[in-house]
């Protein structure tokens, strides 16, 4: 027996809005955060095996791949940061307004842009 009940939103169809942008995106940064909290405790155990382990991490980050997987995380942590900054003060029953909810959003997004560039430049001793 078929329902009559309307389906639910297929994504094909379904708009996006910046919450449903950010939520997605705090869930992955969160994924990719615990794997480069693990990584980063690899390195610093190479660090203990002694200079060629050194050298092959100093190699690695001297590199293209190393210089972007730096840049990456960095603001993947302030993507996370942010969000879950947004995420308490929702929890505390403040911000669910659209309007609220979308500059929150941008704020989150360009926020972590910000903080990125920022770190960029304090890691360049440019500030």
């Amino acid at each position: 027996m078929e329902s009559k009940r309307p389906l639910s939103p297929h994504i094909q169809i379904y708009r996006w809005h910046i919450s449903s942008l950010v939520s997605i995106s705090h869930r992955i940064t969160g994924i990719i955060n615990i794997l480069a909290i693990t990584l980063v405790c690899v390195w610093v155990s190479w660090l203990i095996l002694g200079e060629p382990k050194y050298d092959l991490i100093n190699f690695f980050f001297n590199s293209f791949l190393g210089k972007f997987v730096a840049i990456g995380l960095a603001w993947s942590f302030s993507f996370q940061i942010l969000s879950e900054i947004r995420h308490i003060i929702m929890d505390m029953g403040y911000g669910y307004e659209l309007r609220t909810t979308r500059i929150t959003g941008l704020m989150v997004i360009f926020g972590s842009l910000i903080l990125t560039i920022l770190f960029y430049l304090i890691g360049k001793n440019f500030l």
